[in-house]
Protein backbone atom coordinates (compact mmCIF):
# COMPACT_ATOMS: atom_id res chain seq x y z
CA UNK A 1 0.00 0.00 0.00
CA UNK A 2 2.60 2.50 -1.12
CA UNK A 3 0.28 4.94 -2.81
CA UNK A 4 -2.08 6.81 -0.48
CA UNK A 5 -5.61 5.76 -1.52
CA UNK A 6 -7.00 8.86 0.19
CA UNK A 7 -5.61 11.20 -2.45
CA UNK A 8 -8.26 10.09 -4.96
CA UNK A 9 -10.35 13.28 -5.16
CA UNK A 10 -12.58 11.99 -7.98
CA UNK A 11 -13.99 9.42 -5.50
CA UNK A 12 -13.91 11.79 -2.55
CA UNK A 13 -16.02 14.50 -4.18
CA UNK A 14 -18.07 12.40 -6.56
CA UNK A 15 -21.33 13.70 -5.04
CA UNK A 16 -20.32 17.37 -5.14
CA UNK A 17 -21.27 19.56 -8.07
CA UNK A 18 -18.86 22.27 -9.25
CA UNK A 19 -20.96 24.79 -7.32
CA UNK A 20 -20.78 22.64 -4.14
CA UNK A 21 -17.00 22.42 -4.48
CA UNK A 22 -16.63 26.20 -4.81
CA UNK A 23 -18.83 26.66 -1.74
CA UNK A 24 -16.77 24.13 0.26
CA UNK A 25 -13.62 25.99 -0.81
CA UNK A 26 -15.09 29.25 0.51
CA UNK A 27 -16.16 27.66 3.83
CA UNK A 28 -12.85 25.95 4.59
CA UNK A 29 -10.91 29.06 3.53
CA UNK A 30 -12.96 31.04 6.07
CA UNK A 31 -12.32 28.39 8.73
CA UNK A 32 -8.58 28.74 8.27
CA UNK A 33 -8.87 32.13 10.02
CA UNK A 34 -9.57 31.59 13.77
CA UNK A 35 -10.51 35.25 14.34
CA UNK A 36 -13.15 35.00 11.61
CA UNK A 37 -14.60 31.80 13.09
CA UNK A 38 -14.87 33.37 16.56
CA UNK A 39 -16.35 36.60 15.25
CA UNK A 40 -18.74 34.79 12.91
CA UNK A 41 -19.91 32.41 15.66
CA UNK A 42 -20.76 35.23 18.07
CA UNK A 43 -22.39 37.35 15.37
CA UNK A 44 -24.51 34.42 14.16
CA UNK A 45 -25.81 33.54 17.64
CA UNK A 46 -26.70 37.20 18.26
CA UNK A 47 -28.43 37.52 14.90
CA UNK A 48 -30.54 34.42 15.63
CA UNK A 49 -31.35 35.70 19.12
CA UNK A 50 -32.52 39.03 17.65
CA UNK A 51 -34.48 37.19 14.92
CA UNK A 52 -32.52 38.86 12.13
CA UNK A 53 -33.02 37.28 8.66
CA UNK A 54 -29.81 35.19 8.61
CA UNK A 55 -31.20 31.65 8.40
CA UNK A 56 -31.06 31.62 4.59
CA UNK A 57 -27.36 32.53 4.61
CA UNK A 58 -26.60 29.92 7.29
CA UNK A 59 -28.57 27.23 5.43
CA UNK A 60 -26.73 27.92 2.15
CA UNK A 61 -23.26 27.82 3.74
CA UNK A 62 -22.15 26.02 6.93
CA UNK A 63 -25.48 24.25 7.48
CA UNK A 64 -25.44 22.73 3.99
CA UNK A 65 -21.76 21.74 4.41
CA UNK A 66 -22.16 19.93 7.77
CA UNK A 67 -25.86 18.97 8.06
CA UNK A 68 -28.27 16.81 6.10
CA UNK A 69 -31.34 19.04 6.57
CA UNK A 70 -33.72 20.47 9.14
CA UNK A 71 -35.76 17.22 9.34
CA UNK A 72 -35.06 13.51 8.86
CA UNK A 73 -37.20 13.56 5.68
CA UNK A 74 -34.98 16.32 4.23
CA UNK A 75 -31.93 14.08 4.80
CA UNK A 76 -33.21 11.09 2.88
CA UNK A 77 -32.22 12.07 -0.71
CA UNK A 78 -28.64 12.60 0.51
CA UNK A 79 -28.72 9.32 2.45
CA UNK A 80 -29.73 7.54 -0.77
CA UNK A 81 -27.02 9.21 -2.88
CA UNK A 82 -24.29 8.35 -0.38
CA UNK A 83 -25.49 4.75 -0.10
CA UNK A 84 -25.19 4.36 -3.87
CA UNK A 85 -21.46 5.06 -3.30
CA UNK A 86 -21.31 2.44 -0.52
CA UNK A 87 -21.49 4.95 2.35
CA UNK A 88 -24.08 4.40 5.10
CA UNK A 89 -25.50 7.19 7.27
CA UNK A 90 -26.27 7.75 10.94
CA UNK A 91 -29.04 10.32 11.35
CA UNK A 92 -28.12 12.48 14.34
CA UNK A 93 -30.81 14.76 15.72
CA UNK A 94 -28.28 17.34 16.90
CA UNK A 95 -30.34 19.43 19.30
CA UNK A 96 -28.28 20.16 22.43
CA UNK A 97 -28.41 21.79 25.83
CA UNK A 98 -31.97 20.88 26.90
CA UNK A 99 -32.55 20.47 30.63
CA UNK A 100 -36.14 19.45 31.35
CA UNK A 101 -38.05 16.17 31.39
CA UNK A 102 -40.40 17.09 28.53
CA UNK A 103 -37.42 17.82 26.26
CA UNK A 104 -35.71 14.56 27.26
CA UNK A 105 -38.87 12.59 26.51
CA UNK A 106 -39.18 14.39 23.17
CA UNK A 107 -35.59 13.38 22.26
CA UNK A 108 -36.35 9.75 23.17
CA UNK A 109 -39.48 9.89 21.01
CA UNK A 110 -37.43 11.22 18.10
CA UNK A 111 -34.76 8.53 18.56
CA UNK A 112 -37.42 5.78 18.64
CA UNK A 113 -38.81 7.12 15.34
CA UNK A 114 -35.31 7.13 13.83
CA UNK A 115 -34.66 3.55 15.00
CA UNK A 116 -37.89 2.42 13.29
CA UNK A 117 -36.91 4.37 10.15
CA UNK A 118 -33.49 2.73 10.17
CA UNK A 119 -35.01 -0.74 10.46
CA UNK A 120 -36.65 -0.19 7.06
CA UNK A 121 -33.60 1.23 5.29
CA UNK A 122 -30.31 -0.63 4.74
CA UNK A 123 -28.51 2.70 4.40
CA UNK A 124 -29.10 3.38 8.13
CA UNK A 125 -27.37 0.62 10.16
CA UNK A 126 -26.94 2.66 13.38
CA UNK A 127 -28.64 5.28 15.50
CA UNK A 128 -26.79 7.56 17.93
CA UNK A 129 -27.65 8.82 21.44
CA UNK A 130 -26.03 11.49 23.60
CA UNK A 131 -26.51 10.51 27.28
CA UNK A 132 -27.08 14.11 28.40
CA UNK A 133 -29.67 14.47 25.61
CA UNK A 134 -31.95 12.13 27.59
CA UNK A 135 -31.11 13.10 31.19
CA UNK A 136 -29.70 16.01 33.15
CA UNK A 137 -25.92 16.34 33.22
CA UNK A 138 -26.16 17.06 36.95
CA UNK A 139 -27.63 13.62 37.69
CA UNK A 140 -25.02 11.78 35.61
CA UNK A 141 -22.35 13.80 37.44
CA UNK A 142 -23.72 13.05 40.93
CA UNK A 143 -23.67 9.33 40.22
CA UNK A 144 -20.16 9.50 38.73
CA UNK A 145 -18.98 11.32 41.87
CA UNK A 146 -20.76 8.80 44.14
CA UNK A 147 -22.94 11.46 45.72
CA UNK A 148 -26.16 10.47 47.49
CA UNK A 149 -29.25 11.29 45.44
CA UNK A 150 -32.33 12.89 47.00
CA UNK A 151 -35.58 10.93 46.57
CA UNK A 152 -36.59 13.24 43.69
CA UNK A 153 -33.18 12.78 42.06
CA UNK A 154 -33.41 9.02 42.50
CA UNK A 155 -36.76 9.08 40.66
CA UNK A 156 -35.13 11.21 37.95
CA UNK A 157 -32.28 8.70 37.60
CA UNK A 158 -34.77 5.85 37.27
CA UNK A 159 -36.43 7.72 34.40
CA UNK A 160 -33.02 8.13 32.71
CA UNK A 161 -32.31 4.42 33.24
CA UNK A 162 -35.67 3.48 31.73
CA UNK A 163 -35.12 5.76 28.72
CA UNK A 164 -31.75 4.13 28.03
CA UNK A 165 -33.21 0.64 28.43
CA UNK A 166 -36.17 1.44 26.15
CA UNK A 167 -33.86 2.78 23.42
CA UNK A 168 -31.58 -0.27 23.68
CA UNK A 169 -34.46 -2.77 23.63
CA UNK A 170 -36.08 -1.01 20.66
CA UNK A 171 -32.77 -1.05 18.76
CA UNK A 172 -32.36 -4.79 19.40
CA UNK A 173 -35.98 -5.53 18.43
CA UNK A 174 -35.41 -3.64 15.15
CA UNK A 175 -31.94 -5.14 14.50
CA UNK A 176 -30.27 -1.71 14.61
CA UNK A 177 -27.09 -0.86 16.51
CA UNK A 178 -27.05 2.06 18.95
CA UNK A 179 -23.97 4.26 19.47
CA UNK A 180 -23.75 6.18 22.74
CA UNK A 181 -21.66 9.36 22.52
CA UNK A 182 -18.80 10.03 24.94
CA UNK A 183 -18.95 13.16 27.10
CA UNK A 184 -17.03 14.93 29.89
CA UNK A 185 -15.08 12.77 32.37
CA UNK A 186 -16.96 14.10 35.39
CA UNK A 187 -20.19 12.46 34.18
CA UNK A 188 -18.78 9.64 32.04
CA UNK A 189 -18.33 6.90 34.67
CA UNK A 190 -22.09 6.77 35.24
CA UNK A 191 -22.65 6.47 31.47
CA UNK A 192 -19.90 3.83 31.08
CA UNK A 193 -21.45 1.75 33.84
CA UNK A 194 -25.01 1.97 32.51
CA UNK A 195 -24.03 1.35 28.88
CA UNK A 196 -21.85 -1.55 30.03
CA UNK A 197 -24.87 -3.03 31.79
CA UNK A 198 -26.89 -2.66 28.56
CA UNK A 199 -24.15 -4.41 26.56
CA UNK A 200 -24.23 -7.33 28.98
CA UNK A 201 -28.03 -7.46 28.74
CA UNK A 202 -28.45 -7.06 24.98
CA UNK A 203 -25.21 -7.81 23.10
CA UNK A 204 -25.71 -11.48 22.34
CA UNK A 205 -24.96 -12.70 18.83
CA UNK A 206 -24.32 -9.12 17.67
CA UNK A 207 -23.01 -5.81 19.01
CA UNK A 208 -26.24 -3.85 19.28
CA UNK A 209 -24.98 -1.40 21.92
CA UNK A 210 -21.75 0.57 21.45
CA UNK A 211 -20.03 2.88 23.91
CA UNK A 212 -17.67 5.66 22.79
CA UNK A 213 -14.06 5.51 23.98
CA UNK A 214 -12.40 8.95 23.95
CA UNK A 215 -8.72 8.14 23.51
CA UNK A 216 -7.34 11.51 24.60
CA UNK A 217 -8.03 10.12 28.09
CA UNK A 218 -4.95 8.35 29.45
CA UNK A 219 -7.03 5.62 31.16
CA UNK A 220 -8.89 4.31 28.11
CA UNK A 221 -6.69 1.33 27.25
CA UNK A 222 -7.17 0.13 30.82
CA UNK A 223 -10.95 0.70 30.48
CA UNK A 224 -11.24 -1.31 27.24
CA UNK A 225 -9.04 -4.13 28.62
CA UNK A 226 -11.28 -4.45 31.70
CA UNK A 227 -14.39 -4.38 29.52
CA UNK A 228 -12.92 -7.14 27.34
CA UNK A 229 -12.16 -9.36 30.36
CA UNK A 230 -15.65 -8.78 31.78
CA UNK A 231 -17.32 -9.60 28.44
CA UNK A 232 -15.27 -12.78 28.07
CA UNK A 233 -16.12 -13.87 31.60
CA UNK A 234 -19.86 -13.11 31.19
CA UNK A 235 -20.25 -14.23 27.58
CA UNK A 236 -21.39 -11.07 25.79
CA UNK A 237 -20.07 -8.85 22.98
CA UNK A 238 -18.58 -5.38 23.45
CA UNK A 239 -19.36 -2.58 21.00
CA UNK A 240 -16.69 0.15 20.98
CA UNK A 241 -16.58 3.34 18.94
CA UNK A 242 -13.13 4.86 19.31
CA UNK A 243 -12.45 8.57 18.80
CA UNK A 244 -9.69 10.92 19.89
CA UNK A 245 -12.06 13.12 21.87
CA UNK A 246 -14.05 16.35 21.91
CA UNK A 247 -13.62 18.20 25.22
CA UNK A 248 -9.86 18.59 25.70
CA UNK A 249 -9.66 22.30 26.59
CA UNK A 250 -12.65 22.05 28.91
CA UNK A 251 -11.16 18.97 30.64
CA UNK A 252 -7.77 20.59 31.22
CA UNK A 253 -9.32 23.84 32.40
CA UNK A 254 -11.58 22.10 34.94
CA UNK A 255 -8.74 19.89 36.23
CA UNK A 256 -6.58 23.00 36.84
CA UNK A 257 -9.47 24.93 38.39
CA UNK A 258 -10.52 22.09 40.73
CA UNK A 259 -6.92 21.04 41.41
CA UNK A 260 -6.99 17.39 40.32
CA UNK A 261 -4.69 15.61 37.84
CA UNK A 262 -5.72 16.14 34.23
CA UNK A 263 -7.45 13.06 32.78
CA UNK A 264 -6.16 14.00 29.32
CA UNK A 265 -3.00 12.72 27.60
CA UNK A 266 -0.08 15.14 27.87
CA UNK A 267 0.38 15.72 24.13
CA UNK A 268 -1.03 15.11 20.67
CA UNK A 269 1.59 12.36 20.23
CA UNK A 270 0.45 10.63 23.45
CA UNK A 271 -3.17 10.85 22.27
CA UNK A 272 -2.27 9.34 18.89
CA UNK A 273 -0.41 6.55 20.68
CA UNK A 274 -3.38 5.85 22.97
CA UNK A 275 -5.78 5.80 20.02
CA UNK A 276 -3.58 3.38 18.07
CA UNK A 277 -2.98 1.15 21.13
CA UNK A 278 -6.72 0.89 21.84
CA UNK A 279 -7.41 0.26 18.15
CA UNK A 280 -4.76 -2.49 17.89
CA UNK A 281 -5.98 -4.14 21.12
CA UNK A 282 -9.52 -4.36 19.68
CA UNK A 283 -8.51 -5.38 16.14
CA UNK A 284 -6.74 -8.40 17.64
CA UNK A 285 -9.90 -9.38 19.59
CA UNK A 286 -12.76 -8.98 17.13
CA UNK A 287 -14.33 -12.20 18.39
CA UNK A 288 -15.35 -10.33 21.56
CA UNK A 289 -15.23 -6.60 20.62
CA UNK A 290 -16.80 -5.05 17.51
CA UNK A 291 -15.29 -1.76 16.42
CA UNK A 292 -16.29 1.59 14.94
CA UNK A 293 -13.23 3.69 14.11
CA UNK A 294 -14.34 7.30 14.29
CA UNK A 295 -11.41 9.30 12.96
CA UNK A 296 -10.41 11.97 10.46
CA UNK A 297 -6.78 10.92 10.83
CA UNK A 298 -5.33 9.32 7.69
CA UNK A 299 -2.42 7.60 9.44
CA UNK A 300 -4.68 5.84 11.95
CA UNK A 301 -6.97 4.77 9.12
CA UNK A 302 -4.10 3.40 7.02
CA UNK A 303 -2.82 1.68 10.16
CA UNK A 304 -6.19 -0.04 10.71
CA UNK A 305 -6.34 -1.17 7.07
CA UNK A 306 -2.82 -2.61 7.40
CA UNK A 307 -3.79 -4.61 10.53
CA UNK A 308 -6.90 -5.99 8.78
CA UNK A 309 -4.73 -7.12 5.86
CA UNK A 310 -2.11 -8.68 8.19
CA UNK A 311 -4.82 -10.49 10.17
CA UNK A 312 -6.35 -11.73 6.89
CA UNK A 313 -9.68 -10.03 7.62
CA UNK A 314 -11.74 -9.04 4.58
CA UNK A 315 -12.40 -5.28 4.17
CA UNK A 316 -16.17 -5.81 4.20
CA UNK A 317 -16.24 -7.44 7.65
CA UNK A 318 -19.14 -6.08 9.70
CA UNK A 319 -16.88 -6.36 12.78
CA UNK A 320 -15.18 -3.10 11.76
CA UNK A 321 -16.74 0.16 10.60
CA UNK A 322 -15.06 3.45 9.70
CA UNK A 323 -16.91 6.70 10.33
CA UNK A 324 -16.50 10.41 9.74
CA UNK A 325 -18.66 13.47 10.25
CA UNK A 326 -20.63 14.69 7.26
CA UNK A 327 -18.90 17.59 5.53
CA UNK A 328 -15.39 16.53 6.55
CA UNK A 329 -12.80 14.01 5.33
CA UNK A 330 -14.75 12.85 2.30
CA UNK A 331 -11.41 11.59 0.98
CA UNK A 332 -11.42 8.98 3.78
CA UNK A 333 -15.09 7.98 3.71
CA UNK A 334 -15.66 7.61 -0.02
CA UNK A 335 -12.28 6.04 -0.79
CA UNK A 336 -12.70 3.53 2.06
CA UNK A 337 -16.11 2.63 0.63
CA UNK A 338 -14.61 2.27 -2.86
CA UNK A 339 -12.11 -0.21 -1.37
CA UNK A 340 -14.95 -2.30 0.09
CA UNK A 341 -14.84 -1.19 3.75
CA UNK A 342 -17.97 -0.53 5.79
CA UNK A 343 -18.19 3.22 6.22
CA UNK A 344 -20.69 5.74 7.54
CA UNK A 345 -21.21 9.46 7.75
CA UNK A 346 -22.73 10.93 10.89
CA UNK A 347 -25.41 13.14 9.37
CA UNK A 348 -26.68 15.82 11.78
CA UNK A 349 -30.06 17.44 11.28
CA UNK A 350 -32.46 19.71 13.14
CA UNK A 351 -33.85 23.26 13.15
CA UNK A 352 -31.10 25.72 12.19
CA UNK A 353 -31.23 27.69 15.47
CA UNK A 354 -31.03 24.46 17.53
CA UNK A 355 -28.16 23.01 15.49
CA UNK A 356 -26.00 26.17 15.69
CA UNK A 357 -24.05 25.04 18.82
CA UNK A 358 -23.10 21.88 16.90
CA UNK A 359 -22.07 23.87 13.80
CA UNK A 360 -19.98 26.30 15.85
CA UNK A 361 -18.17 23.34 17.47
CA UNK A 362 -17.43 21.90 14.02
CA UNK A 363 -16.04 25.25 12.84
CA UNK A 364 -13.89 25.63 15.96
CA UNK A 365 -12.71 22.02 15.70
CA UNK A 366 -11.58 22.55 12.12
CA UNK A 367 -9.74 25.69 13.20
CA UNK A 368 -8.00 24.03 16.15
CA UNK A 369 -7.09 20.59 14.75
CA UNK A 370 -3.63 21.03 13.26
CA UNK A 371 -3.70 20.61 9.51
CA UNK A 372 -7.38 19.61 9.21
CA UNK A 373 -8.58 22.70 7.34
CA UNK A 374 -5.39 22.83 5.26
CA UNK A 375 -5.82 19.19 4.20
CA UNK A 376 -9.48 19.77 3.25
CA UNK A 377 -8.54 22.84 1.20
CA UNK A 378 -5.67 21.08 -0.57
CA UNK A 379 -7.96 18.24 -1.67
CA UNK A 380 -10.74 20.61 -2.76
CA UNK A 381 -8.24 22.64 -4.82
CA UNK A 382 -6.86 19.42 -6.33
CA UNK A 383 -10.35 18.34 -7.42
CA UNK A 384 -11.20 21.81 -8.76
CA UNK A 385 -8.01 21.70 -10.81
CA UNK A 386 -8.82 18.17 -12.06
CA UNK A 387 -12.26 19.41 -13.20
CA UNK A 388 -10.85 22.61 -14.66
CA UNK A 389 -12.77 24.86 -12.25
CA UNK A 390 -11.19 28.23 -11.61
Amino acid sequence: MNENPFNNTANAFSLKSDKDLKKAHFIFSSMSKPWLVNLGSKATMLALKWHLPVKGIIRDTVFQQFCGGTTDEECMPLVGKMFEKGVSSILDYSVEGKENEADFDAVVGKKLTLIHMASENNALPFEVVKPTGIGRFYIWQKITENQVLTPDEQAEWERIYNRVDLLCKTAVDNDISLLFDGEETWMQDAADELIGEMMQKYNHGKAYIYNTVQCYRHDRLEYIMELYEHAKAHNYIVGAKIVRGAYMEKERHRAAQENYPSPICESKEATDEMFNNVMHFILDRLDVIKLCIGTHNELSTLNAMKVLTENEIEPNTTDVWFGQLYGMSDNLTFNLAALGHNTFKILPFGPIEDVMPYLIRRAQENTSVAGQTGRELTLIKQEMKRRGIS
